[in-house]
């Protein structure tokens, strides 16, 4: 006999609102519906009726744990539009800083996948990691969340001797412990039964519906945006694409393992080879010409892009936000079909979802 098992919209596995509705016979899932749409806040419109940089200071909210990305690609689709150019050593800032909140990003995403799976030690060992890096985002940006590094035409703080040894010091911390954790979750057992097999997405599936980010690479699709079409200051680093064959929950597990290595490789890169010169142009409020221009950044989820229309003002006509959680979404009915329901709550995770992005 067939059952339909409703999961969320609130759900102890899923900490943001989502709805999946199961088609199941027994244990088996043998169809899927996603429905979205619980926490909408009208941040686009609101966008609209505020100054340049108190849009910077709005987007920055649409995301607690990538929002240095929407800070970022916002003030890049900005100057863009109306020709403004950051300084080399904000650039460098920014790049800093948004490897180090995908750092951030991963590791706290690795904890929640590691404790659905009932595998608590390793879930306290990620976060603890994790709390090394948050405690340098704070020493650089002033805050743990919503950092507020980025203004138009550069960053809003500049980094001393004394930060970039601290934040050497701690990358040194953080590269030795993800190797202890990267040599743990290939060869883990209880992992691999909890993970192998589970969820999969095939690379044709991958392509056909869209995926991005690391949902996309951990399915055999290379793409990166920091590498396919370099912007800010990527093109100055020598980084490497992270990706894995089998395209199931493991490969997301390890492709965002490795991942950690090269965000480590960029961080260093950037510390060792600091442009002088000034942070930004100034703290005045913009007044931006007439254009329009669409942006593109590497978020810790995948491809984040903004289209922004300028009008010659201070304010913006228009803020148009794309993020990655909603290029994902469509292809969680295809990684539950043929698994259990006990399986069902890791599968939705296991892309990273933000919800809260994605209803903004």
């Amino acid at each position: 006999m067939g059952y339909i098992v409703p999961i969320g919209p609130y759900h102890p596995s899923l900490e943001e609102p989502v709805h999946a509705r199961l088609y199941t016979e027994g244990e088996l899932i043998k169809d899927a519906e996603i429905f979205i749409g619980y926490n909408h806040r009208g941040i686009e419109k609101l966008a609209m009726q505020k100054n340049i940089i108190q849009t910077l200071v709005l987007v920055e909210r649409v995301c607690g744990i990538c929002s240095h990305s929407h800070a970022m690609t916002f003030a890049m689709a900005v100057e863009n539009a109306g020709g403004i150019k950051p300084t080399k050593k904000g650039e460098y800032m920014r790049v800093i800083t948004a490897e180090l909140e995908r750092l951030h990003s991963h590791y706290l995403w690795l904890g929640i996948a590691l404790h659905i799976i009932g595998h608590d030690s390793l879930f306290m060992h990620s976060w603890d990691d994790r709390e090394a890096i948050m405690d340098i985002l704070e020493d650089l940006t002033g805050n743990r969340v919503n950092y507020g590094m980025v203004t138009i035409g550069g960053a809003r703080r500049d980094i001393s001797a004394e930060q970039a040894h601290r934040t050497l010091e701690m990358l040194d911390k953080i590269e030795e412990s993800n190797k202890v954790l990267c040599d743990f979750l290939l060869n883990d057992k209880t992992v691999a039964l909890r993970t192998q097999g589970v969820g999969v997405l095939t690379t044709e599936e991958a392509i056909e519906l869209g995926a991005i980010g690391p949902h996309a690479r951990a399915s055999n699709v290379p793409i990166d945006v920091r590498i396919d079409a370099p912007y800010s200051s990527y093109d100055d680093f020598d980084f490497q694409k992270c990706v894995w064959p089998s395209g199931d929950v493991f490969a997301r597990v390890v492709v965002r393992v490795l991942e950690n290595f090269e965000s480590i490789k960029i961080i260093r890169q950037a510390l060792d080879s600091m442009p002088s010169g000034p942070i930004n142009k100034g703290n005045s409020i913009p007044v931006v010409k007439p254009g329009e221009y669409m942006n593109m950044h590497e978020a810790p989820r995948g491809q984040l892009s903004y289209k922004v229309v300028t009008n010659g003002t201070d304010k913006v006509q228009r803020v148009s936000i794309h993020v990655p959680t909603f290029k994902n979404a469509p292809t969680i009915p295809t990684m539950l079909r043929g698994n259990s329901v006990a399986d069902a709550g890791l599968i939705i995770a296991s892309i990273d979802p933000c919800f809260s992005c994605m209803d903004r």
